[in-house]
């Protein structure tokens, strides 16, 4: 990014920015964030003045909304109407997460939001990869690629009405379950020897910035990009048809 084009991305002229650079100025606090959400980077990351990092600490702060003890205390409605309030990115990084393909309400209100324009993303585990098998070993069942071969089945119908909703199988080892809606997600982190179900799960807000909203959204990128298409063959290989 040019000094001219920084310039005007934070609303400031190329002069002040260049101080910034050729004689070490430091800038207003709302530059600084404005600076670093332009460069997408945590705002320590370009200024440690001790103020800038207890104010970044503070916004972190802020950007959790609610911090719930485990999966099942969050509020039932709250996953509706999360992905409800959703008008540009929808976005499901999981290895199953059954809970959701198994509700008949989510399916419609996923086909509404492609329909109405919105990216949709659905990443599952690859069945047959390693990270899948180990996390069954590590929730003690041993079932967790059955939990995504049952998701991938309910939501083959989905898949079929409705090709623009993304779907794809990923095989990373995921260290939480994150449910996307534009600027909300819930983080569901995974905890060895426990189910999701009874890990935490913090429900964050994104705000000018911050960065620890921006750290989660960059993991479903980075899945989203290393995921691949589930084909035909992974669908019939559980259905039989």
């Amino acid at each position: 990014m040019t000094v001219q084009s920084l310039a005007e991305a934070i609303e400031v002229s190329p002069k002040t920015v260049e101080r910034w650079i050729t004689q070490a100025k430091v800038p207003y606090l709302r530059h600084q964030y404005a600076t670093a959400a332009a460069l997408k980077v945590d705002v320590t990351a370009l200024w440690d003045n001790g103020r800038t990092v207890d104010s970044a600490t503070d916004l972190t702060k802020a950007e959790i909304a609610t911090v719930y003890p485990h999966r099942h205390t969050v509020p039932a409605g709250l996953w509706r109407e999360l992905y409800g309030r959703a008008e540009r990115n929808l976005d499901v990084l999981v290895y199953s997460g059954l809970f959701l393909s198994e509700d008949p309400l989510f399916h419609d209100l996923v086909k509404a939001k492609v329909e109405a324009g919105a990216r949709v993303r659905i990443m599952l585990g690859d069945p047959g990869c390693a990270a899948v098998r180990q996390r069954g070993v590590d929730e003690g069942h041993q079932i967790m690629d059955g939990k995504i071969r049952n998701a991938l089945m309910l939501y083959r119908p989905l898949m079929r009405s409705h090709p623009d909703i993304g779907f794809r199988l990923h095989d990373s080892t995921l260290y939480n379950s994150i449910y996307r809606a534009n600027d909300e997600m819930l983080v569901n982190p995974h905890v060895y020897g426990l189910g999701a179900f009874m890990a935490p799960v913090l429900h964050l807000r994104r705000l000018p910035g911050g960065s620890l909203f921006d750290t989660y959204a960059k993991s479903i990128d980075h899945t989203w990009d290393n995921a691949r298409p589930i084909t035909d063959q992974d669908v019939t290989s559980i259905t039989g048809a």
